[in-house]
Order: structure tokens, then sequence, then C-alpha cells
């Protein structure tokens, strides 16, 4: 059989043993937790001010006061992005996402490489933001005259990495294991733990969760908009854009983390009522919602002080302690380990559940697609997924995860916009709950979209991204194409229960 045979959608449509206890409202929150994060909390300092090494190098122009032109801009490729993501969304119901989508419109080989690639913004995207809440709760409890060791707040490849003396000198000054030096980021490892847990229990415990985190991070953003907005200086905005469009490309490009996360809810599918309306629903009134709020949250930061200043790991708390607001800026870093937990918690539910997809169509090894005999959650994956991240968070460097994040997500958001095409035409009668409008133009502009942000990304990125996709293939051809349950015919694996039903 062809690597590039299809999965039905007829088998993609499968009911699953997962409960359907999400609605429309669940999803859209869900999306608001997902999108709304580390991005705007931190990377939006970077996107802003540019990135300089000390030799007065320059490795990215920053966007300036045109960061709005940037949101801009990415609101829109999301947006064509997340038509399509609607349209097969509604059409196959199913937890792999655009793994999933993939299988059904462009064969498998390209399903593996969006499964694998999905790796990339949902588990090492986590690294990331896990990391960040680390520095940022480890910035909370200095507030409360707490200091954690040094040691205990940074991992070790990012000492290593560091060009600041006092994190770089940790390498000399931590204490030592078997004459290695013990260097971890103990608030990101729990953080890690402690949301796998909650995940493991229920899909609708952890959504409550969610929705109060939603809540908390949206009042946060209220407060920093109003207060900032009463001392804003017009003559922070000028220049507008003084890096031009190579600074709003390359702003966008690394901005872009913001906007990872919207499509986390389609991994959803499977415990969603009714998922052929309200799938929809999530995806655009989610990224509907984040975009109109990241451009006011970045016309206020670059009229609140100049946009060089706001380059740091919590650019909205700083803006508002250069401003003198002290006490908003401390409730903003409170705001912001709350924004990022929700963040960790829709992130580590999707990756399992793709997992959980790959595996029931046998292109991961069995284990993988068993669901909880109690809970019904796909617990082998979920605690899998949160060990590698946990870990990881605790030993790596922050930085070196966004690029790869970034342009893994960007080419899963570019086949996507491709799968809807090949659909349409390879079976233009199939009914459509949800149809793309003008599906030509939106979904070839969304994939030349994002191939064109993925251009503002450093070469470096593009290396790593190649590597990833070798050792992805080599995994494939080693195990997934002997054992795909469309290749070799067999059942499916789904719906297999570790243990009797409860």
């Amino acid at each position: 059989m062809s690597l590039f045979a299809r999965k039905p959608i007829a088998v993609a449509d499968e009911q699953s043993g997962m409960r359907r206890v999400l609605g429309a409202g669940d999803l859209v929150m869900l999306a608001i937790g997902a999108v709304i994060g580390a991005g705007i909390f931190a990377s939006l300092g970077t996107a802003a001010a540019g990135e300089t090494l000390a030799d007065g190098t320059v490795v990215r122009y920053g966007a300036g006061p045109a960061l709005v032109i940037s949101f801009l801009l990415l609101g829109v490729v999301c947006g064509l992005a997340a038509l399509c993501y609607a349209e097969l969304a509604s059409m196959i119901p199913q937890a792999g996402s655009a793994y999933a989508y993939s299988y059904a419109t462009l064969g498998e080989i390209i399903a593996w490489i969006i499964g694998w690639d999905l790796i990339l913004e949902y588990a090492v995207g986590n690294v990331a933001v896990a990391i960040a809440w680390g520095h940022y709760f480890d910035s909370l409890l200095s507030g409360f005259g707490i200091d954690m060791p040094r040691w205990l707040v940074h991992g070790y490849f990012q000492a290593a990495k560091s060009t600041d003396p006092s994190i770089a000198g940790l390498i000399e000054t931590a204490p030592r294991l078997l004459g290695i030096p013990v260097l971890v980021n103990l608030p990101a490892f729990l953080i890690v733990a402690a949301i796998t847990w909650l995940l493991v229990i229920g899909v609708k415990e952890s959504t409550r969760a969610n929705n109060i985190m939603v809540v908390i991070k949206l009042a946060v953003l209220a407060l920093f908009v109003v207060v900032g907005a009463m001392h804003i200086d017009p003559a922070n905005y000028r220049p507008f854009a003084p890096n031009g469009w190579r600074g709003i490309h390359q702003g966008a490009a690394i901005v872009f983390f913001a906007y990872i996360g919207f499509d986390a809810i389609s991994t959803a599918a499977e415990e969603t009522k009714n998922p052929q309306r309200n799938l929809p629903i999530g995806i655009l009134a989610g990224l509907g919602v984040c975009t109109l709020i990241y451009v006011v949250v970045g016309a206020v930061a670059t009229g609140l002080v100049p946009y060089e200043q706001l380059k740091s790991a919590d650019p909205l708390a700083r803006a508002l302690t250069i401003a003198g607001l002290d006490t908003a800026s401390w409730i903003v870093a409170a705001g912001a380990v709350v924004s990022m937990a929700a963040v960790l918690l829709v992130f580590q539910y999707g990756q399992p559940r793709i997992f959980y997809a790959m595996a029931r169509d046998g292109l991961l090894p069995p284990f993988a697609a068993r669901l909880h005999p109690k809970y019904r959650t796909p617990h082998v994956t979920t605690i899998l997924t949160g060990v590698l991240v946990a870990v990881g968070a605790a030993v790596a460097d922050d930085a070196a995860t966004y690029d790869l994040t970034n342009i893994g997500t960007l080419a899963a958001f570019m086949l996507v916009c491709v799968g809807v095409l090949a659909l349409r035409i390879r079976e233009p009668d199939r009914p459509r709950p949800f149809r793309v409008p003008f599906v030509w133009p939106v979904a070839l502009g969304g994939a030349v979209a994002c191939l064109y942000v993925m251009r503002g990304l450093p070469s470096s990125a593009w290396i790593a991204f190649g590597i990833w996709l070798v050792i992805g293939l080599a995994l494939y051809f080693a195990y997934g194409v002997r054992h795909s349950v469309l290749r070799t015919g067999r059942a499916p694996i789904a719906n297999e229960l570790d243990g009797p039903a409860h």
C-alpha cells in the first residue's frame, strides 16, 4: 500500500471511549487558556525591541510600536488557518487534530510528519512555557521576601548558555552530585507534575480549573490596559516602525509563539458535545477574542514606555514598574503565573490525545492507546508527556525551544490549509457542517502566509527542524510503517481500557 494511503473519513468518525462533556463555551475558554500566556507575557518584549548580541550584532530586528501590525498580521495568518481547521474539525471530529486531518486528506506519511511536528508545538513548547512559569513564580515569591536558592530556579543548560554572569556563574557555585553541578528549575518541574495529575483525573475537572484561570488572566490584562492607558506617552509611538517592514516581519515570527494554541481545542473533538457545531465556534471565536486582546495590549505596552525597555522576561510587569506603577506590576506578575499555568494545562491536554490517536492507528505502540478505566482519559500518554516535559523544563534552556516550536507549528498549519483543498478536489460532495468561504484564496493564502512567517525565523531553526524531521521519519520506517492499522488491515486499537471499567 502506498505511503500516501488515506484513512477513510468513515473510520475517522468512529465513536470514542472518551466522555463528551464539553460545550462551545468550554472550547472558547480552552482556546483563550491556550493562546494567552507565555507569548504575551514573555516574548512580547523581544518582538518589540529585537535581539542584539553583546558585540552589537543584530540577531533579529524588533517591530517597535508597530508590534500591533505584527499582531494583526499574525491574526490574519492564523485566521486563514483557523477557517481550514474549522472545516476539517467539523468533518473529522477526532482527537488527533492536524494529524487526523492530514491522514484523511494527504495520506499516512504526511500524517506522521504532522503528528511528529505537533510534538514541537505541544510538548517542546510547553517546556518553554514551564520554564517561564518557574521564573515568574520565583519573582512572585521574592515579592513576599522568599528567595529560593538560584540553583533551584535555573536549569543546567540555561546557565550554560546564559550571557548573564550571575546565572552563568552558577555552574561553578552550585552543589555537585558525582561531580556534576545540580542546577534544576524546581518550580517548573512541580507545576508540570501537578497539571499532569489534574489531567489524569478527568477532562471536566481540568476545564473547570482552566475556566477559573482564564477569568483571572483576563482580569489581569484588563487591569494592565486600564492602568497603562492612563499613563501612555504619545512620544513613545515615534518612530512607529523603526526597522520598517523587516522589523514587523521578524517581530511577527518571534511573537507567533503568542498565537500557538488555538488549534489545541481540536484535540478535544472526542470529548465535545455536538463537535460538528461546537468545534468551529470554539476555534474561530477563541482566535478572534485573543487577537483583539493582543492588539490592545501591544498598543498600551509600547505607549507606556519606550519599546527598547520592554525587552525582559516579564515585559508587561516591567513596563508598569518603569512607569512607577509597582502595585499594578506585582498584580500583573501574579496574573502571569496563573495565565501560564492555564497554557500548560491546555497543551498538556492536547499532546497525549495526539499520541493516543497515533497509537490507535498503529503508528505508535498499543500502550499509548489505553484509556483509564475510571476517568476515561489517555492516562498512559498523559503521564509519559508529563514526565518528558517536567524533566525538560527542569534542565533546558527556554530560548532554544521558542523558534523550534514556531516552525513546527507553522508547518502543521500550512499542511492543514493544503489538506482542505485536497479534500475539496477528491470528495467535493462530502457533507461539510462548516465550509471555508472562498476556499481557494483562503486556503492557498493561509499556506503561503504560514510559509512567509516561517521565513522570518533564523537559519538555526530551519536546521534544527530538518534534523527533527529526519529523526521522525527514521522512527516511522522503523516502527509505524510495519504496524500501521491502515497498511496491515488489522482492526483499530480504539477504545482499549486499561483494566476493568468502573
